[in-house]
């Protein structure tokens, strides 16, 4: 039976570049939200037609200071050929190889070391920007790289092509749901002996006044605390009413245990060991989940059930959990029947808000960490748990959602990490503690 361990992690988030960076102020019980009122062309690109003003966006600066600055990752050419999401992909692939201590230059065959990135997305900015310039000017004025830089599977081809990663190419595109299943369908390409090593997770530029507006006018993004953005990202919390619409990276290294061994990959380097992966459709709305949360229970459940754990000994579930008042309700709802009162529960977009395509891979990272550390990050902002109409008390009351401090010391054997998205996608991933 081949058992699959992660080795490597690379992450871009609101909270900065690099995995020690992000983790540093999750647990510190930091947020990485901002106003887009501090935008310098604030008026002249339409930000301030836009009811929600708050976003994650990934802070600028140097890279010794855990910031981004794509000088300091590429050449001026290779930053005109790449859209944003490709960058971070990239960057956080070059951060996840290193971590891993994985050279791929020195591979006997690149054939064995496949690519599952995804994007929900892709890049929004050149789709407006060729559009306008179109309008205005013509055939003329669509730049050759327009399609090769949008195009949803491009982090992934470039990847690829950076490494010379010749296995399996996949990129996945489930909405929100696009980073966990990218790394599940990697895990899956592992153990059916496509790859020995697979580069996987998912990334996400959007942070743009049309997916903004489009977004708000789907009444998904959170309008009530815009002079408070810390603050508007609530997942569970009574005053929750949308998400915080956000951006960034996150890369894992998956590897054969043999593989990983062989190359003398020590324990202590392992995260964790992926034991389980769920996915369902929910069948019933193209932007609501049942409100039971009937389709978050079926994949949490094969998670277990492949995984054969039993949900007791799972100490940590990182929770999709959005903030928005329907889909936190379902989740929780699905966490109810399945799990006991000695899970912790928490959702890390109150300090991120929303990655989409991206937040299933930089949530596993966080899942990966709590494993490894014994550090539970925290749900910033839960102040009241449920009260919102139709919510159960009772059933907010359950669990220990870690509010606004994150826990040390904790021993999380097992850790499940849930990702869900627009077209009722749900999926699940069910990590474990490496054990010789």
């Amino acid at each position: 039976m081949t058992r699959v361990v992660i080795t490597g992690a690379g992450m871009i988030s609101p909270l900065g570049v690099g995995l020690k960076q992000n983790w540093s102020r999750l647990i510190a019980n930091e947020s990485g939200l901002v106003s887009t009122t501090q935008f310098p062309n604030y008026k002249q690109e339409g930000w301030d037609q836009i009811p929600a003003k708050v976003v994650g966006v990934v802070p600028k600066g140097p890279l010794s200071e855990g910031k981004w600055n794509p000088d300091e990752h590429f050449t001026q050419e290779e930053f005109k050929r790449l859209a944003k999401f490709s960058q971070y992909g990239i960057a956080c692939t070059q951060e996840a190889f290193k971590d891993a201590q994985l050279d791929p230059s020195t591979l006997k065959d690149p054939r064995s070391v496949g690519v599952a990135v995804g994007s929900g997305i892709g890049s929004i900015q050149d789709v407006y920007d060729i559009t306008t310039a179109f309008n205005e000017g013509g055939y003329r004025k669509v730049q050759p790289l327009f399609i090769p830089k949008l195009l949803n599977n491009m982090a992934a081809g470039n990847i690829s092509i950076k490494f010379g990663l010749k296995g399996p190419l996949h990129a996945v595109s489930t909405a929100c749901a696009t980073g966990l299943q990218a790394i599940g369908d990697a895990y899956n390409f592992i153990k059916l002996n496509y790859a020995d090593v697979m580069v996987c997770g998912g990334s996400e530029s959007s942070i743009h006044p049309l997916a903004l507006a489009g977004f708000a006018r789907a009444r998904s993004l959170v309008t009530e605390f815009n002079d408070e953005p810390t603050k508007a990202s609530r997942p569970f919390d009574k005053d929750r009413n949308g998400f915080v619409l956000s951006e960034g990276c996150g890369i894992v290294v998956l590897e054969s245990l043999e593989h990983a061994l062989k190359r003398g990959v020590t324990p202590d380097q392992i995260y964790g060991e992926i034991v389980g992966y769920g996915v369902s459709g929910d069948a019933h709305h193209i932007t609501a989940p049942q409100d039971d949360g009937e389709g978050a229970y079926n994949a949490m459940l094969q998670a277990l059930n492949r995984g054969k754990v039993d949900p007791q000994k799972v100490k940590y579930v990182n929770a999709h959990a959005t903030s928005t008042v329907i889909g936190d309700r379902a989740e929780n709802n699905a966490l109810n029947r399945l799990f006991p009162a000695s899970t912790l529960v928490s959702s890390t977009k109150g300090s991120i808000g929303h990655l989409q395509g991206a937040a299933g891979a930089v949530e596993t990272i966080f899942t990966l960490q709590a494993i490894k550390t014994g550090q539970v990050p925290p749900t910033l902002n839960l102040d009241h748990p449920g009260g919102k109409p139709g919510d159960e008390p009772d059933k907010f009351s359950k669990f220990d959602y870690v509010a606004n401090k994150a826990k040390e010391g904790v021993d999380v054997e097992y850790g499940m990490c849930n990702s869900f998205g627009f077209g009722g996608v749900n999926s699940s991933l069910l990590i474990g503690r490496y054990k010789e």
